[in-house]
């Protein structure tokens, strides 16, 4: 198939592409690059031996988009573009609102017009709120503690609604829980701009010498250790899943955890970070991060059994990952 990756050159994105391209489907590529390089369109390249097109756009620009639309011929899409931050989306909740909302209304808009009937999102646990855990699919979406999270419900229920409108538009929407690693090339991975919002890109810049230490954001939550407990996925697993939901499309809407099915506290991603790595990684506790809740991890079942799709590499292999992509 040949498939339009809006956010392409992120994080997740990058991955996808190059399970995308391994899986044999072609690929164009369209981000603003506002929070990524063009550069890793080389790199992705040079892992892939493939070239592919991209398309340096804002895509809460409908008529810059649709030009794509007219250029290409595509079977699919996977949306990835928007912002990510949780912190930021408390400080500046407008810019949240406006991007993520805007630009999914506009691709789903040009699907229709041209028939692209296969729609992959990329949403996150978030939605789940301060629930009980592991979190289920089945469950009630909670108000979520943050207007990321709040962006990304709102999404899942427009997507709903145009698929229910839209017999002929498939949807597959992929909550996922917390990605680590990198290519086992070193060449990409996890890159943000300024300070890192996720735990593993600060822990790696933390044993570079870039940052003095780590903070750690509250170690009195209800947990073994007191620090947050999350579901770190190796990216690469992350990426096979959203090929896996792909080829799996049919009609309808298709809701999925991507995750391993274990929790994994700050502590211990830590102490396996320096296990792996033979490092030392300094940190002080601090007060509690706005948002964050104590304990977020999968329940895997229905992915495993519907995609096919299990998450293969462990904590150890994520950390040596982050490592050498952060030295390269």
């Amino acid at each position: 198939m040949n498939i339009l990756v809006t956010g392409g050159t992120g994080y997740i994105g990058s991955h996808t592409v190059i399970s995308l391209l391994e899986d044999g489907h072609s690929v164009v590529v369209a981000d603003n690059l506002s929070n990524s390089k063009e550069d890793v369109i080389e790199k992705i390249e040079r892992i892939s031996g493939k070239k592919i097109t991209f398309y340096k756009v804002d895509i809460t620009i409908e008529e810059d988009l649709e030009k794509l639309f007219n250029a290409h011929s595509f079977d699919g899409v996977i949306h990835f573009a928007g912002l990510k931050a949780v912190g930021e989306s408390v400080k500046k909740p407008l810019n949240y609102y406006f991007t993520n909302l805007v630009s999914t209304m506009n691709v789903t808009n040009l699907c229709l017009k041209y028939q692209v009937n296969r729609f992959v999102f990329s949403s996150s646990a978030t939605v789940y709120g301060d629930n009980a855990v592991p979190f289920e699919e089945s469950m009630e979406l909670l108000p979520t503690t943050n207007p990321y999270g709040e962006t990304k419900a709102m999404i899942e229920r427009i997507l709903t609604d145009i698929a229910a409108a839209n017999p002929q538009f498939a949807v597959s929407i992929l909550r996922y829980f917390n990605p680590v690693g990198a290519h086992k090339s070193g060449l990409i991975g996890e890159l943000p701009n300024g300070i890192p919002n996720n735990l593993m890109p600060y822990i790696t810049q933390v044993a570079k010498g870039i940052r003095e230490k780590l903070y750690v954001f509250g170690n009195d939550y209800q947990t073994a250790d007191g620090t947050g407990v999350r579901d770190y996925i190796h990216v690469v697993d992350l990426a096979e899943g959203h090929v896996a939901a792909l080829n799996h499309l049919k009609e309808g809407v298709h809701t999925f955890n991507l995750g391993t099915g274990a929790g994994t506290s700050v502590l211990e991603l830590v102490k396996a970070f320096e296990v792996a790595n033979d490092l030392t990684i300094p940190y002080e506790i601090v007060d509690r991060r706005a948002g964050d809740i104590a304990e977020c991890y999968a329940d895997v079942t229905k992915a495993e059994k519907k995609l096919n799709w299990k998450a293969q590499k462990g904590i150890i292999e994520m950390c040596r990952d982050s490592w050498r992509f952060e030295q390269n």
